[in-house]
């Protein structure tokens, strides 16, 4: 057993910066990854492109008990930094899409990983595969870990070991809650966990409506009174999905509502006034075939009086219309769960974490970075540069 600087648990995002950045500064790490790969989980993300970071990353964009913790790690390591990282050593130029978003300009997110794997190989880090963690042991002096390596059982040590092993997400590519039941084991606080950026369901008698709708896509304002996105939403045969029902899932909690503003970029109320000064002539089902597909208003027949015209319609019915439109109420009976999650909310507190080496407070040589602790990213990359700038922060103090 070669003498280790850290062990690091994970071979994920956060973990393979970690081990990238601790190589480029000279020291030894061993990463120990449950998959037979490294990266799994970043090769699956954007549909196999990879959104790597965004260009308007602030603590804003993150669901926290504290998301100013952020600004210690953030200073060290910025968006600037992650698009240099990856044009230098990965040769990898970014585009910019929707939001800020940055992918590789090649599409693959293959080549996000193969700038770690290379790195890693150039700095000599070791990295075990289809290998385990069954328990992690502080000792007087560094820790002891119990791993079961390809189905062999061996024990090892190291004076410093990093969690970067995730959250719940996505199960089939290795996710558990490990980080959490270690960080229990030492009473560390926990923010109680859930699935986030995941797809909502509709049951109940609204269920057909949302499942008649399956496949349309709709720009829209999505809102609470926390939040509001807009982006797409997507109607499916379960409920909603799409980005704007992915972002607001994270501040959503079980037997709430919240509300879409399914044309944003109009008022309806002018649209109808304009149609009265015109004569009115034209039906409710007109006026918006102009704005919605004819699937979408058709369905809307289940609410709004569709066969009347502009000029026939009462306050009341000019009302019901504006607010459906404009504040079309949803409560969703529930969420997709993990394997649709993806990312995890909640996690270890960052009350038990040093804000600029992310060490466990009166644990020296424990550290923890990425999904399992209690930083939720929004949609389009801020996950990532999370787990980019703590790998980087928990390496400068390896």
């Amino acid at each position: 057993m070669k003498n280790y600087d850290a062990i690091i648990i994970g071979g994920g995002a956060c973990g393979l910066m970690c081990a990238a950045q601790a190589g480029l500064l000279g020291k030894k790490t061993l990463v120990l990854e449950r998959n037979d790969k490294p990266g799994a989980k970043i090769l699956i993300s954007g549909g196999g492109r990879c959104n790597y970071t965004n260009l308007y990353t602030d603590t804003e964009n993150f669901v926290s008990e504290n998301p100013k913790f952020l600004n210690a790690v953030f200073n060290q390591w910025t968006v600037e930094d992650t698009v240099q990282f990856f044009e230098n050593f990965g040769q990898i130029k970014g585009q910019e899409k929707t939001l800020g978003q940055l992918f590789p300009i090649s599409n693959k997110a293959k080549d996000i990983v193969a700038t770690f794997t290379n790195l890693l190989y150039d700095t000599h880090q070791d990295i075990w595969l289809n290998t385990e963690v069954l328990d992690v042991t502080k000792l007087e002096a560094g820790f002891e870990l119990v791993v079961n390596k390809q189905g062999k059982r061996e024990t090892l040590h190291a004076p410093k070991v990093v969690f970067a092993s995730g959250g719940l997400p996505v199960a089939k590519l290795g996710a558990s809650d490990f980080a959490l039941r270690i960080a229990k084991k030492y009473d560390l606080p926990i923010i109680p966990t859930a699935p986030a950026l995941v797809p909502l369901t509709i049951t109940g008698k609204d269920a057909d409506w949302y499942a008649s709708l399956a496949g349309n896509s709709i720009f829209s304002r999505v809102y609470n009174d926390k939040i509001s996105f807009e982006e797409n939403i997507l109607f499916t045969h379960w409920g909603l999905s799409g980005p704007a029902i992915l972002q607001i899932s994270s501040y959503w909690r079980p037997g709430e509502t919240f509300h879409i503003d399914l044309l944003p970029k109009f008022k309806l109320e002018e649209i109808i006034k304009q149609e009265r000064n015109t004569g009115g002539r034209r039906m409710v089902s007109q006026v918006l075939n102009d704005y919605f597909t004819k699937k979408t208003v058709e369905a809307f027949g289940k609410f709004l009086p569709l066969d009347l015209k502009i000029a026939s319609l009462s306050k009341v019915d000019a009302k019901l219309i504006v607010d459906t439109i404009h504040k079309f109420k949803v409560k969703p009976a529930g969420d997709k769960g993990y394997d649709k999650a993806e990312v995890m909310r909640g996690g270890l507190s960052t009350e038990a974490l040093n804000p600029k080496t992310l060490e466990v407070k009166g644990i020296p040589g424990l550290y923890f970075g990425g999904e399992a602790v209690d930083i939720t990213g929004w949609l389009g990359g801020y996950n990532f540069q999370w787990a980019w700038a703590a790998g980087y922060a928990i390496a400068q103090d390896l």
